[in-house]
């Protein structure tokens, strides 16, 4: 029995976004449990480069999921690949939930990664190659919505589980990793309800199934929709120039390929320099840094969830519109000036605390007052800019920019780049925050200044453009990053077009071929694959 498929792409979009929720779940399993007593007692308050590598394993796997991903998607499809890796982190929360140590608490997070490479670089992919064009942002947003909730709910399920138990009890944290099983066990169960993506099926051949699936999505199940023609032919044109490329890595830098791979993997790489991660995965040490203690603390990081959620969800309804690169270049502003702010008044007002803040090895600087507050409202402020412009559309540009024939290799070297960046910043902060403190936030600063200056001079826009059509904007003579603008697409030119054909009786759709036959003065000329 052929088990039934939804094909509205809002429904799509939620379930295959499970997968970034794994990701947000196992963000906040480790932020909301590294400050609490059970935790600290059980492992021996770790710090420095000890924490670091607990923080960044999680990151070390995705690495390894972002390589092996490309070939995995492209050999069995979008979709399927989304539900291999969810086999990995049912194996690595397993591990985790029964750790009796360090070691095997980090191989646990490492089996975590390898699934969250491999969902972050393929969900966007597959989201990006179901959606029409002049939705295609808002889709991809949904990833970011769903990771954020994943962080949201885990810290406060994290929050909750601190309370069981005494200090020197470990049914606290293995409970909350423990949860970590539902949100993969869903996604396993609901993944046979989606379809798979129209773009690789005809990539690999099958395009009787890939018109099928096309039409269902973009009109209904109408072949004949100049939607769905035009875009078709769209599809079939591209990938048979791409099929020309030059094997292997070759594919990735010849004629515009580079500036692609350029652009692909550098947005993913800033998201990180950016530096908010510092208040994802440490929000607890800035805040112990701000004065907060105790219960305060996780209380006043979840309300930064929050608040990411909540900001995010308006970028979902403006990304469109608005563009990516006004967003990747003045959030990258905006979240500069954050990072001077909060290193600024730590560094001029912070009282050297080298016996750790509270007992956390991590934390070596205090400030209260007035200055506290200035730290914690630029905190959440950098959060805020945050969720409005780099997190949810590094994801968008990175799944944009690659061609039908590179799509699922380029997305994961730009989500290899996203995690090489993601394991040496975990590494990275909390020596950090012990050894040059405040300082940390002025790198930070440096860096997101150093974002906005590239995304000026080379990302164009690509919003509501086709995919086929952004190709065309990285080919040698395409126009200057700074002199493209939203839209423009040709797109709805060709669907006129096919329109009127067809109101003269002169286009029709071939059932047996799944191909478009255009008649001129009683010859036929077919589009196929």
């Amino acid at each position: 029995m052929q088990i039934p498929k939804c094909y509205n792409t809002y429904f799509l979009a939620i379930v295959s976004t499970i997968g970034g929720m794994l990701f947000g779940f196992d963000i906040s399993s480790m932020s909301a449990i590294v400050g609490t007593n059970q935790y600290l007692w059980y492992f021996n308050n770790p710090h420095g480069v000890t924490q670091g590598a607990i923080g960044s394993s999680l990151a070390a796997g995705s690495v390894i999921g972002s390589l092996i991903a490309g070939p995995i998607s492209d050999k069995i499809g979008r979709r399927d690949s989304i539900a291999f890796a969810c086999l990995w982190w049912l194996i690595g929360t397993s591990v985790q939930v029964s750790t009796h140590g360090v070691g095997q608490l980090i191989a646990g997070r490492i089996l975590n990664g390898v699934c969250v490479g491999i969902t972050s670089s393929q969900v966007p992919v597959y989201l990006a190659e179901i959606a029409k064009k002049d939705k295609r942002g808002s889709i991809v947003v949904i990833q970011q919505l769903a990771i954020e909730f994943g962080i949201l709910i885990m810290f406060f399920i994290g929050y909750g589980c601190s309370f069981i138990g005494t200090a020197e009890s470990t049914a606290s944290f293995r409970t909350a990793w423990g949860i970590q099983f539902v949100p993969a066990v869903l996604l396993l169960i609901l993944f046979p309800f989606l379809p798979r993506s129209p773009r690789w099926l005809a990539k690999v051949g099958r395009t009787e199934e890939a018109v099928d699936i096309l039409a269902k999505i973009q009109a209904h199940g109408d072949k004949a929709d100049p939607l769905v023609v035009a875009e078709w032919e769209d599809i079939t044109l591209t990938l048979a120039a791409e099929r020309q490329a030059l094997p292997g890595w070759r594919k990735f830098v010849y004629k515009g390929m580079w500036k692609r791979t350029f652009a692909g993997a550098s947005v993913q790489a800033w998201q990180q320099l950016s530096g908010a991660n510092v208040m994802t995965y440490y929000v607890v040490y800035v805040f112990l840094m701000a004065g907060l203690k105790g219960n305060i603390t996780l209380i006043s990081g979840g309300i930064q969830y929050a608040l990411f959620i909540i900001f995010t969800i308006f970028t979902f309804f403006f990304i469109d519109y608005t563009g990516r690169r006004p967003l990747l270049i003045y959030g990258a502003i905006g979240m500069g000036i954050c990072h001077f702010v909060v290193g600024g008044v730590l560094g001029s007002y912070g009282v050297s605390v080298p016996e750790g803040v509270q007992g956390n090895d991590n934390v070596v600087i205090s400030v209260t007052g007035a200055p506290s507050h200035v730290v914690i409202a630029f905190s959440y402020l950098l959060i805020i800019v945050y969720a409005l412009t780099l997190a949810p559309v590094a994801w968008v540009y990175a799944a944009e920019v690659w061609s039908l024939e590179t799509r699922a290799y380029g997305m994961s070297i730009a989500a290899l780049f996203n995690w090489l960046f993601n394991f040496a910043l975990g590494l990275f902060v909390p020596p950090a925050f012990r050894n040059i403190s405040w300082k940390t936030f002025i790198i930070f600063g440096v860096l997101c200044f150093g974002a906005a200056v590239q995304a000026y001079v080379s990302y164009p826009e690509t919003a509501r453009k086709s995919l086929e059509e952004i190709e065309e904007m990285f080919r040698p003579g395409g126009p200057k990053p700074w002199q493209t603008k939203v839209g423009g697409s040709h797109l709805e030119e060709h669907i006129m077009a096919v329109a009127q054909e067809q109101r003269k009786g002169s286009i029709t759709y071939d059932e047996d071929k799944t191909g478009v036959m255009h008649t001129e003065e009683g010859a036929a000329k077919e589009t196929k694959v």
